[in-house]
């Protein structure tokens, strides 16, 4: 980050930290127990401390299980996220639309950064047709569904940033069978 990007958002937070009175964090923040074992089920939360509740995460315990967020506060979750049985974080859905629904949904990797994301233009999360993969946290292949066909027809490689390589499957077989390397 740049130092006056750093000064721009130094200079917002405290125009809006100036603008609204300080909430207590926890004033909002509401467990919901199991009646029967105590276990705790579900915790909310209001993140940008407006007094509203916009976070509902359900909880095994002490782990999370899957939260549900709505960012804009429009009474529809935009942002869904899933946690593994070790309470880390597996997926995370979006509502690129903001209708309520995820049509883009990114994956972590063992590194805990994001290792592939897919999206769907049409807005169905089940109707795929652009997938993404990273490495080290950098795009390493971005493949498209030009065909409506249900998976990949062109795939993009790249190597430290730079296009290396396109692929296309110009009979919508299912192969990557014409191949040019991008100097």
């Amino acid at each position: 980050m740049t130092l006056r990007l750093v000064a721009a958002a130094a200079v917002v937070l405290a125009a809006a930290a100036c603008s609204r009175p300080q909430r207590d964090p926890y004033s909002t923040t509401q467990p919901t127990y199991d009646k029967t074992t105590g276990k705790l089920t579900q915790l909310t939360y209001d993140r940008d401390h407006d007094g509203k509740i916009d976070t509902w995460t359900e909880m095994n315990g002490a782990k999370p299980v899957r939260s549900r967020i709505d960012s804009n506060e429009d009474g529809k979750i935009d942002r869904w996220e899933y946690y593994d049985d070790k309470g880390q974080l597996l997926k995370v859905g979006l509502s690129r639309n903001d209708d309520g629904k995820p049509d883009a949904w990114a994956y972590s990797g063992p590194d805990g950064k994001v290792a592939r994301v897919e999206i769907s233009s049409s807005g169905d999360e089940h109707k795929i047709d652009r997938w993404e993969t990273y490495e080290n946290g950098e795009l390493k292949t971005v493949a498209f569904d030009e065909q409506g066909k249900g998976y990949p027809t062109r795939r993009l490689t790249y190597a430290a940033g730079n296009l290396v390589l396109i692929e296309t499957d110009p009979d919508g077989s299912g192969g990557f069978r014409a191949r040019t390397p991008v100097k």
